[in-house]
């Protein structure tokens, strides 16, 4: 199931979200390497699609999310900016990374509630304060589909929605099947797209996940599920 295309009308309601203050941290993120290549300005209206798809399955802004490899802080930092009074947790395993998010929150007026943590995804989904606590999860290159569910899944709580940036051209569900995501207490819900240039494959958590999930580190990559 494909949703339908959310105009570039709606992208272009979200930007002012996005103040000068965090646009200006994210192109020093961007000038240290932590971001990818796409312009600035692409980057952040990527992010912002990951703020309407959950709008849209929600009906509101969540309660609390966290961005899996959050990396320089996209979509992390454009998803604080648009839901300040949610718990946004920024995670990457990445010291560089996280101290600059750290030390951009400490100096963004904007900032609400938003947590840096640092670490591992198999180790941090098994602390108690962590472990299926939030509404949503977001990903925009976390890693493989399989690697990402099963991360992902650990830190959602059940009935939370997953958004994982996709290529908007992908097949239906050749990356995410629907008994490999069984295992790990998801459901595929569709592909939403974003101004018809950015995908988004959408998850819902079923239920609890079983406490053998997920494995010791580095193994949902080297023995994927799915």
């Amino acid at each position: 199931m494909v949703d339908p295309v959310e105009s570039a009308d709606v992208v272009e309601t979200l930007r002012p979200r996005v103040g000068p203050e965090l646009r200006g941290a994210l192109s020093r993120s961007f000038e240290l390497g932590f971001l990818g290549s796409m312009p600035i300005e692409a980057q952040i209206d990527h992010a912002l699609g990951f703020v309407i798809v959950l709008e849209q399955r929600l009906g509101r802004a969540p309660g609390s999310v966290i961005d899996l490899g959050t990396g320089g802080g996209v979509p992390g930092l454009v998803l604080a900016a648009c839901w300040p009074t949610s718990r946004v947790v920024l995670m990457d395993a990445s010291e560089r990374r996280t101290q600059f998010l750290a030390d951009t929150l400490a100096e963004w007026s904007g900032a609400g509630s938003v947590e840096v943590v640092r670490g591992r995804a198999e180790e941090l989904g098994r602390r108690d304060e962590l472990r299926e606590r939030f509404e949503a999860v977001t990903s925009r290159s976390f890693g493989i589909p399989a690697l990402t569910a099963e991360c992902g899944s650990a830190f959602l709580s059940p009935s939370g929605w997953m958004v994982v940036s996709e290529p908007p051209d992908l097949a239906e569900g050749l990356r995410w099947p629907v008994d490999g995501l069984a295992t790990v207490a998801l459901e595929p819900m569709g592909t939403s797209r974003v101004a018809d240039r950015f995908g988004y494959q959408v998850l819902h958590k079923t239920g609890v996940l079983d406490e053998r999930h997920p494995r010791r580190v580095g193994i949902p990559a080297k023995r994927p599920l799915f």
